[in-house]
């Protein structure tokens, strides 16, 4: 049997490979590409690896990837883009409800919230941003642990229609990342700096 640590790695394995796709098609000008998985994949992933020991845990470790395929084009049939679908995939089964309602705790925690991911380029030039403008702020962070993360990461995205990070909110109100959003209303706190907007926001909630 595949011990925890081996099972760890394994999960980790899999969360950098959609994460490498994730960065390519997000500099890519060309649509997704189609995903196959061959039935031979895990197999030839378990010898080379040797992540599996036992016919069971190569049966055990394919389930897990035909799993998250079946999760990432379930999600797409229902309309989510490649990235969101891939956060879905990515953070596998979970209680949707108790998720929302932890999001919502942590939102209503304080006047600015950050969802962030603690190697992310963007999210640290937020908080810089943030820091620099004196701003009060709670950090979240989606990567620690991951098993936590992962799902509000997806949760995060159905609700705000952008799985990326970070995801600031500022007196509840979802305003964007670093240096994007969904719209006028969700720019992201650098646009929001430059029209002399996001000091405006903070002190409008007690964030300042």
């Amino acid at each position: 049997m595949m011990n925890s640590t081996i099972l760890r790695a394994a999960s980790l394995a899999l969360m950098q490979l959609f994460s490498t796709i994730i960065a390519t098609q997000a500099f890519s000008p060309f649509p997704p590409p189609t995903i196959r998985i061959s039935r031979t994949l895990p197999n030839k992933l378990a010898r080379a690896t040797h992540l599996a020991s036992t016919s069971q845990d190569e049966a055990s470790f394919l389930d897990t990837l035909t799993q998250g395929y079946q999760t990432f084009q379930t999600a797409r049939s229902q309309g989510y883009d490649f990235k969101q679908s891939v956060a879905i995939a990515i953070a596998g089964q979970y209680d949707e409800q108790a998720v929302q309602s932890k999001i919502q705790t942590h939102i209503d925690s304080a006047p600015c919230v950050l969802f962030t991911w603690e190697a992310s380029p963007a999210c640290k030039k937020a908080i810089r941003y943030l820091d620099v403008a004196g701003a009060k702020y709670k950090v979240v962070r989606l990567d620690d642990p991951w098993s936590e993360g992962n799902p509000m990461r997806a949760e995060l995205g159905k609700r705000v229609g952008r799985s990326s990070v970070p995801c600031i909110f500022i007196g509840g109100e979802y305003v964007g990342g670093f240096d994007g959003g969904v719209g006028e209303k969700s720019p992201g706190i650098l646009e929001m700096a430059f029209k002399g907007t996001l000091r405006e926001k903070l002190a409008e909630v007690g964030a300042l």
